[in-house]
């Protein structure tokens, strides 16, 4: 403790730059973990937190044997899994591009455009996607019937919201990381290009040997990062984009979108804060799973 004090009183302009953000991560971060207790609680309002019933695994088994939570993680993984894989490898290609067109103004302005729909809310998002496949007149149906097709309701079958929603979610995310690694890119020093030239690399080769290995550590960084959030389904964009339709959810739900109507429909906070809770600990095992292997592999690419 005396050896702490000094150490304070020596290094206290340093102690006192981190304690706003010491503050932040306990207010926001460390003190709301009491709430984790809801999931072992058949929870009411009159008894409050530590005043409802105690449950024990109540909520977890009721998740695991109805058979919703299977489901909620199947659709939670394999969504995220695309999102990172290829939404980060289209980054990369996209960034490796870029790097590589002549013209400053033709690349600023195409990186800009590519920019845009980062900052589109996904409320406006939402609405695109209904004047798109809206069985009343989207445009996509409209188009289909017009060229012979029979009706059909998009709204009403599972299969075509695979894939509307990883396009929608690497459209919006395309420019944002495509910045990331065109940065990485910049960050590369001429030499390396300037000695494969002279050696008579062109430019496939250069890519090859030279950029794509540079962002390698950059690659696997973003992916690592990602993974701590793979259960963490992006909410704003399945429940703009599938809201409350009950037919789409074997394909669509996520435990995001479950919580929420866990919490704010069902009014179940014990269920919610379970899934949740499962949430978090998946998440946190498979960073510490995935870092340690990468670790064993190469232990400059690992976070810790």
């Amino acid at each position: 403790m005396a050896s702490f004090i000094r150490e304070l009183a020596k290094n206290r302009v340093m102690f006192l730059m981190i304690a706003p953000a010491l503050l932040f991560f306990a207010l926001f971060s460390y003190i709301p973990m009491i709430g984790v207790y809801y999931a072992f609680t058949n929870y009411s309002f009159d008894g409050g937190l530590f005043g409802s019933p105690f449950v024990g695994f109540d909520n977890f088994r009721f998740l695991f044997e109805s058979g919703q939570l299977v489901t909620l993680t199947r659709n939670t993984v394999l969504y995220n899994l695309v999102f990172i894989l290829l939404g980060n490898s289209l980054q990369l290609i996209c960034a490796i591009f870029l790097a590589e067109l002549p013209g400053k103004l033709f690349k600023k302005t195409t990186q800009s455009v590519m920019f845009l729909p980062y900052f589109i809310s996904f409320v406006l998002v939402g609405a695109f996607v209904l004047n798109l496949f809206s069985s009343e007149n989207g445009v996509v149906p409209t188009l289909l019937e017009q060229l012979g097709f029979p009706p059909y309701d998009f709204y009403m079958h599972t299969a075509p919201w695979k894939y509307i929603i990883v396009f929608f979610h690497v459209w919006k995310g395309l420019g944002y990381g495509t910045v990331i690694y065109l940065a990485a890119i910049m960050s590369i020093g001429d030499e390396y290009y300037e000695a494969a030239k002279i050696d008579g690399a062109n430019i496939f080769q250069r890519v090859r040997r030279i950029t794509i290995p540079m962002l390698v550590p950059t690659f696997i960084l973003l992916i690592l990062l990602s993974l701590g959030g793979i259960l963490k389904g992006q909410f704003d964009l399945f429940y703009q984009i599938v809201g409350q339709n009950g037919m789409l959810f074997d394909s669509t739900d996520i435990i995001d979108t479950y919580v929420y109507r866990s919490l704010a429909v069902n009014f179940d906070i014990g269920m919610g804060t379970a899934a949740g809770l499962f949430q978090s600990l998946f998440g946190l095992i498979l960073v510490l799973g995935v870092n340690y292997i990468i670790r064993k592999t190469n232990e400059d690419y690992a976070l810790f």
